[in-house]
């Protein structure tokens, strides 16, 4: 059958396997090559594409959980939207979610996915206990920071690409409210957001949203907002308080066709951005958000990406140093805006320090942004990688469908080491992906 992942870029014919339990991944994977594990296939681009498929999502059962302390155990194909309709009722939240709540457990592991607060709470590793991995082998194992500590740290941001992740177990947040106490402050230009985003460094979410098509003293004008969990206190005169560890339901909006390539364009993303960045008339402003607005609000329209055409999207997310911080991001704008590479999508955030491997989060800035396929994408993109890695920073590959190899090894200066890891544990070669061939991974 034919699948692609969000950006719907590539579009590839595969074997799809969905098993429900242990014995069925094993005979699923039964002396073949050239497969990978999928969950929701929420990456971008092809780095959970691959000949054979092994898909998790009928492996979704909640296997355990301490009230007491919030540890959850489940299985890879519990997602986002499944805990949070769960366990936000009884009190708790995840630890870190990444900017849509349709990924699964799995897709969390194999990203090593941030949020908003990685500046100050980290990544998603940094708050799980254990995994219990299947090999390519077919021998299963559990890895944590005390047992098979090497594979444990090799499959966060490893792609997938150290086997089938079958259980994960981690710890969830205490909540009071299902809210979120927000502050939204407009800046002038990217000097200013850049300024913001250390002045708050304490708050536990940030977040900006960045306009990447003007240029000249408003280059970069930004809304930043910054969000801590609402107390009960904080809800107590509003219409909340009655009910306060739910959210009301809402209308969901859908985009039933690709739009024609011709929709976004550089006058049509211009003229959202700036009726995006004038809705907001003061400087700033203070409101209570469900957790859905805050932290999720293009789940709202389903099958979004279908806006980029049959073409399909790439999202190109950097981090750079923050010591190269205001001269790297002005320099990319720059390119950006010339270009006239028109972002609908453009995410700023803080990232704190982060360990592992193929890890993707280092202390500074990163940028995420938007682009429809088009021939003359790709060019200009190697360009941008080139300038980031000169600053010392690397690309997503969550988002990534087509850095070369040679970029690749030199932004992921820990490579060999990874590569060590998957030699003792898949000699054979047995799991690859689209993007571990094109970034010569397995070797």
């Amino acid at each position: 059958m034919k699948i692609s992942n969000w950006g719907n870029y590539p579009v590839i014919d595969a074997n799809v396997y969905v098993p429900n339990d242990k014995n069925a991944v094993y005979e699923a994977i039964e002396g073949k090559k050239n497969w990978i594990g999928r969950g929701m296939g929420r990456c971008y681009g092809d780095s959970s594409l691959a000949e054979t498929s092994i898909s998790s999502l009928k492996m979704n059962r909640f296997l355990a959980f301490d009230a007491q302390k919030g540890i959850l155990t489940c299985e890879s194909g519990i997602t986002f939207e499944d805990i949070l309709a769960t366990f936000v009722p009884k009190g708790w939240f995840p630890p870190v979610t990444p900017g849509t709540k349709f990924v699964s457990m799995g897709g969390a592991v194999a990203s090593d996915v941030h949020g908003k607060n990685h500046h100050i709470e980290g990544s998603f590793s940094q708050h799980t206990l254990s995994l219990v991995l299947m090999l390519a082998s077919g021998e299963i194992i559990t890895c944590s920071r005390e047992e098979n500590t090497d594979i444990f740290w090799a499959t966060f941001g490893g792609m997938g690409l150290t086997g089938i992740i079958l259980q994960v177990t981690f710890q969830l947040k205490k909540i009071e409210t299902a809210y979120i106490k927000v502050d939204t402050i407009k800046a002038k230009n990217l000097e200013e957001i850049l300024g913001l985003l250390l002045d708050f460094e304490h708050a536990t979410y940030t977040v900006a949203w960045i306009d990447c098509t003007t240029s000249g003293s408003n280059m970069g004008r930004s809304i930043l907002m910054k969000g801590e969990h609402a107390s009960l206190e904080q809800l107590r005169n509003t219409k909340y308080a009655a009910n306060p560890l739910a959210i009301p339901q809402k209308l969901k909006l859908n985009v039933p066709f690709y739009f024609p390539a011709i929709a976004l364009n550089k006058l049509t993303v211009g003229a959202f951005n700036f009726a995006y960045y004038n809705k907001q008339f003061s400087k700033e402003i203070s409101l209570i958000q469900d957790y859905d607005s805050f932290f999720y609000p293009l789940d709202a329209i389903h099958h979004w990406n279908r806006i980029y055409g049959k073409r399909g999207f790439t999202q190109y997310q950097f981090v750079i140093p923050k010591a190269a911080g205001y001269e790297g991001m002005k320099k990319i704008m720059e390119i950006v805006v010339k270009a006239g590479m028109a972002s609908f999508l453009a995410v700023l955030k803080t990232f704190g320090k982060q360990d592992g491997l193929l890890a993707f989060p280092m202390e500074g800035y990163t940028l995420t942004l938007d682009f429809p396929i088009s021939p003359q994408l790709f060019p200009i993109l190697d360009t941008l990688d080139e300038i980031v890695s000169n600053y010392g920073g690397r690309i997503y590959l969550t988002k990534d469908v087509r850095v070369s190899a040679e970029m690749f090894a030199k932004m992921y200066p820990k490579l060999p080491e990874f590569q060590v890891i998957l030699q003792k544990i898949d000699p054979k070669h047995a799991v690859q992906s689209l993007q571990s061939k094109r970034l010569n991974i397995n070797v």
